[in-house]
């Protein structure tokens, strides 16, 4: 009877249902993690890219993957014996490099970077140049004076994984993006890292590295932003709302915003502390991978990576299996970059306005190397221009030799022709015999000046045909064949 009220069950009905209040809510009411587990408000939007023009202009960002093996053949370059290598130590070592083309021809490609001279057996040899030798000194300096705080960002990047460890090659896919050499990771050098990294077996018979944190509670970028600013405390359930930075013309739809600014109150959860007991369909669970991922771009160099390569940790940092759509429904904080075909994950916050992430220490020395890089594009097009100017001297040359020994010719047939004029005294008899002499010298004198006409009018014809479209160079070849003379024809 009691159930029967009609009342009571549609009051009953709407505070057990409703997707916001917890019944539990009724007996505790602090905000417990557990009461946002079940909370699933509009986690599957879809927001549409916007082209941004400023982010895909960001030279160091795009210039990243074509920078990686010039710095690894470089640094292959200084560990060998007096600084400098013959082309066969790295012809074979293509692939290890990630250079798709011959070796050879890449490093040719960048005559500011590396210098090519004749060493033994007149082989090709390589070394660096005095300005890429002097930018490698700084950068030894740059990471003898920083290695703390690299090895702050290797820590805090293993300690944000599920298990608190990471398989070696995992490490060594990301060391270009966290800027660690690659003698971090040798075990053999282990003064490197102090005695809170270990090395260990894991269960799939890999290396891996793993970092005890002490009971040590690591803040994370914005944890610890939001301390400098007033509005944390501390807490494990606090809200941070994340920075925004809206492209331009770039606009949401109205139930887009509001599901945005409800997603701004939740309580912010660290990429360090446990999320097990996070629903991963709630809204809750999708502000802890985007905190964990703008995490990840902070202690990036360029606060960049290609979102493929982010997609290899889904395993290790317990990231859902669609994690690539946390840049789709958050274009405020991230941007996507589909430059150089492949697609770039890029942190907005760390370059729009006075940004409050740390810069990597790295980052100086690497806009110096793309500086020095773009260097070699006006050494090879000045080399261009100037083989273009030697040949067409050549061509000049070669044409006053023909021209002066034609004038010579002239010459010789006027003196001939004079000389054959006087002998009109002579007798009568020899009269044929000089005509005769004269048409050879006539035929001859002829002979050359149309010559020399067929030259000049070769050299006219091309070079107005180097200055037409292939098809029309095509079309006039076709005509000059039919039309022209057999002369043209035979030449």
């Amino acid at each position: 009877m009691f159930f029967h009220n009609s009342y009571f069950t549609t009051h009953f009905g709407n505070l057990f249902f409703c997707s916001k209040i917890s019944i539990f809510s009724l007996f505790d009411h602090q905000k417990s993690p557990f009461r946002y587990t079940q909370i699933s408000n509009y986690v599957n939007v879809y927001m549409k890219w916007k082209k941004d023009p400023f982010f895909d202009s960001i030279l160091h960002i795009h210039k990243s993957a074509e920078l990686k093996p010039i710095i690894q053949l470089k640094n292959f370059i200084v560990n060998y014996p007096n600084g400098c290598i013959p082309i066969s130590a790295v012809s074979k070592r293509g692939l290890e490099f990630d250079i798709s083309i011959r070796v050879a021809r890449f490093l040719r490609q960048y005559p500011s970077v590396f210098e090519e001279f004749r060493g033994e057996h007149n082989l090709p040899w390589f070394r660096l140049t005095s300005e890429a030798a002097e930018i490698d000194r700084e950068e030894k300096r740059v990471l003898e004076e920083c290695k703390e705080d690299l090895k702050d960002r290797l820590r805090r990047f293993v300690l944000m994984s599920k298990d608190k460890v990471l398989p070696l090659k995992i490490i060594k896919g990301m060391a270009w993006y966290l800027g660690l050499p690659e003698r971090f990771l040798d075990e053999s050098k282990g003064d490197l890292l102090d005695a809170s990294f270990r090395f260990v077996d894991m269960e799939d018979g890999l290396k891996g590295l793993t970092v005890e944190s002490n009971g040590e509670k690591l803040l994370s970028t914005m944890q610890r932003n939001a301390m400098k600013n007033g509005v944390y405390f501390g807490g494990t359930l606090e809200g941070i709302e994340f920075p925004l930075f809206p492209s331009r013309g770039l606009r949401l739809r109205r139930k887009i915003e509001s599901w945005l600014n409800e997603f701004q109150k939740l309580p912010y959860v660290s990429p360090y502390e446990d999320f097990w007991h996070l629903d991963p369909d709630s809204d809750f669970a999708e502000k802890r991978v985007v905190g964990m991922l703008h995490e990840l771009l902070s202690l990036f160099v360029e606060h960049s990576a290609e979102r493929k390569k982010l997609l290899c940790l889904k395993k290790y940092f317990g990231l859902p299996q669609k994690v690539h759509k946390a840049f789709e429904r958050h274009p405020h904080m991230f941007y996507l970059s589909f430059k150089n075909k492949t697609c770039t994950a890029i942190l907005k916050e760390a370059y729009c306005g006075n940004s409050s992430i740390e810069k990597h220490p790295m980052l100086v020395v690497r806009k110096k190397y793309i500086r020095l890089v773009k260097e070699s594009d006006r050494i090879l097009k000045n080399r261009r221009i100037n083989n273009r100017f030697i040949k067409h001297e050549k061509l000049e040359k070669g044409s006053d030799i023909d021209a002066d020994s034609d004038d010579r010719t002239d010459i010789q047939a006027e003196e001939s022709s004079q000389e054959w004029l006087v002998l009109d005294l002579l007798p009568h008899s020899s009269i044929p015999f000089i005509v005769e002499k004269l048409n050879l010298n006539l035929q001859c004198y002829m002979q050359k000046q149309l010559n020399k006409l067929e030259r000049c009018i070769q050299k006219a014809i091309y070079k107005l045909i180097g200055k037409l479209d292939w098809c029309f160079k095509l079309f006039l070849l076709y005509k000059l064949i039919i039309y022209m003379p057999e002369w043209w024809v035979g030449l």
